[in-house]
């Protein structure tokens, strides 16, 4: 097993960990979004603040109050998906779940990342409105 695959092993057992945490950490620029200590250990571990940035920058954004416009469920609860491809790009996308079935997610935000060393092949980070952040 290389070097890169036991850290990607271990970052998938040491994110079993987080379940339920109380305490959070508010983003430097976009004071409305808030995060948990698993997506802060996934930023320090994977050297990926630019992720949690990724994020930040989409919410409220132009394009995400289009979106948001046209369904209001992603205010309440939405996830954003990053998939690492073979070739070191990756494709950052918000999903929404669809509303009829089969109920297959919808992206209405998608980002092409060129190029990222971040360890894992996919992650998702689940973002919920609590009527404040």
């Amino acid at each position: 097993m290389s070097q890169d695959q036991q850290m990607a092993a271990q970052l998938r057992n040491e994110l079993q960990h987080f379940t339920g945490d109380l305490e959070r950490y508010r983003h430097p620029i976009n004071r409305k979004v808030i995060y948990t200590p698993g997506v802060k250990h996934v930023a320090e571990r994977a050297g990926a603040y630019w992720l949690i940035d990724a994020i930040a920058s989409w919410i409220g954004s132009h394009s995400f109050n289009e979106a948001l416009n046209k369904d209001d469920r992603i205010a309440g609860l939405h996830r954003w998906r990053l998939e690492v491809a073979a070739d070191v790009s990756a494709t950052l996308q918000a999903l929404i779940e669809g509303a009829e079935p089969p109920y297959a997610p919808m992206a209405f935000i998608t980002q092409r990342i060129p190029f990222t060393d971040f360890p894992l092949e996919s992650i998702e980070i689940w973002a919920g409105f609590d009527g404040q952040h």
